[in-house]
């Protein structure tokens, strides 16, 4: 899970490790631990087989799947990230139901676990970064790892926040319309399964509640 958002730039930029675990090193917790409202209420009424966390950060989405039933496996590009999630996981005793990986997701991908081929769900939230990434081509990929009947969550912001001191001019946030073009998926084998915008409090250091808004794209795989 990340807080920021894409950009591209003629800079020369750290690499994604290094702009990540600089970022999670700025503090003891960066997240709250609690899952993503967005993830709760679109996987309710799915039942539990193998997740994958794409960003998963500190471990709050993964560990929540996890206490669910779901097996699941979570990466993060941040071995800082990884190794507090590990250290959730354990504290909240479902460590043997979730296979951490390190990756840069525009270099490697996780597979499925054992003889697995496909994940049943795949849960894509906040996967945006002020340094370069390529999305379009990951989701793709992810796209391409969900089994048939399973579930591709994609969860963006919409924007950068009303209290965002310094917002960067020449980001840009996708719309799901653009996230759907992006990914190319067969019309045939893919349905939308929820397509909407999410609006949620949010309760700064300061104590002043403001609202932030993400849109949710939720597609659901019929066949091969």
């Amino acid at each position: 899970m990340t807080d920021t958002h894409t950009t591209t730039t003629g800079e020369e930029q750290p690499s994604a490790q290094e702009f990540w675990d600089g970022r999670y090193r700025q503090s003891e917790r960066l997240f709250s631990g609690r899952p993503n409202a967005e993830l709760v209420a679109e996987t309710q009424d799915l039942s539990p087989g193998h997740a994958l966390d794409l960003g998963c950060g500190e471990g709050g989405d993964a560990i929540w799947l996890a206490r669910q039933g779901w097996r699941v496996t979570a990466t993060d590009v941040s071995a800082v990230a990884l190794e507090r999630a590990a250290r959730h996981a354990e504290q909240a005793g479902v460590a043997d139901r979730i296979d951490f990986q390190r990756h840069d997701l525009a270099e490697s991908f996780p597979a499925p676990a054992g003889e697995r081929d496909s994940f049943d769900l795949v849960s894509a939230h906040f996967l945006q970064s002020l340094i370069a990434l390529p999305r379009d081509e990951i989701l793709r990929t992810a796209a391409a790892t969900v089994a048939p009947g399973g579930t591709l969550l994609v969860v963006d912001h919409t924007g950068f926040p009303s209290w965002e001191p310094g917002p960067h001019p020449d980001v840009h946030f996708p719309s799901t319309q653009e996230v759907l073009a992006g990914m190319q998926l067969n019309h045939c084998q893919w349905e939308v399964r929820t397509e909407r915008l999410y609006e949620h409090e949010v309760t700064l250091a300061d104590g002043r509640v403001m609202t932030r808004a993400n849109n949710i794209l939720k597609v659901r795989r019929l066949s091969d």
